[in-house]
């Protein structure tokens, strides 16, 4: 048998383990990690660790609290805008019905001006129609007179003479009367 750490094999050259103190690779790691984590403890890492975590923490929590002041902030300001929003559409509202008004007055002014146009000209033709009547009886009137003074000029040249007419000058004459 051979000794313990060998492993022989043929036509090979003996492989040992290497041993320190009784204790193989496997358990010098295991030995170097808990002398390592005692230094750990011994030297407060995971205090620090835990402070290093605890102010990331704190950091965390700072800029959670910034985030949700800033949302609150943002909350208010789309609450405002969301009102002015809400009265500017009012106002808009309120625009359209007072043009919607003003058109309908202004349609109305406009209805009342053309029929007061209207009889204007009504006016205006019937008073030229009426001018064009007076006009055209006086017409019609000089024209009869004429006719009938031509009428009677000729009968009374047919019927009288130079003695009657002299008559009928003087009595036109005295009726005239005297003369200042």
């Amino acid at each position: 048998m051979e000794p313990v750490g060998t492993v022989a094999h043929e036509g090979v050259i003996p492989h040992t383990d290497p041993k320190a103190v009784g204790m193989d690779a496997t358990a010098w790691v295991s030995l170097a990690m808990l002398v390592f984590i005692i230094i750990l403890l011994v030297k407060k890492v995971p205090s620090l660790i835990g402070a290093v975590l605890d102010g990331r923490i704190a950091q965390i929590k700072e800029q959670l609290a910034e985030a949700a002041k800033l949302r609150a902030e943002a909350d208010v300001l789309k609450g405002e805008y969301e009102a002015k929003l809400a009265a500017a559409a009012g106002e808009a509202e309120a625009m359209r019905a007072s043009a919607a008004h003003e058109a309908e007055t202004l349609l109305e002014d406009a209805k009342v001006q053309a029929a007061e146009l209207v009889a204007r000209r009504q006016k205006m033709a019937e008073d030229k129609i009426g001018a064009a009547e007076r006009a055209a009886l006086a017409d019609i009137r000089t024209k009869a007179v004429k006719a009938a003074t031509s009428a009677a000029a000729s009968l009374i040249a047919q019927s009288h003479d130079a003695k009657a007419d002299k008559a009928l000058v003087d009595d036109a004459i005295k009726g005239l009367g005297p003369v200042a």
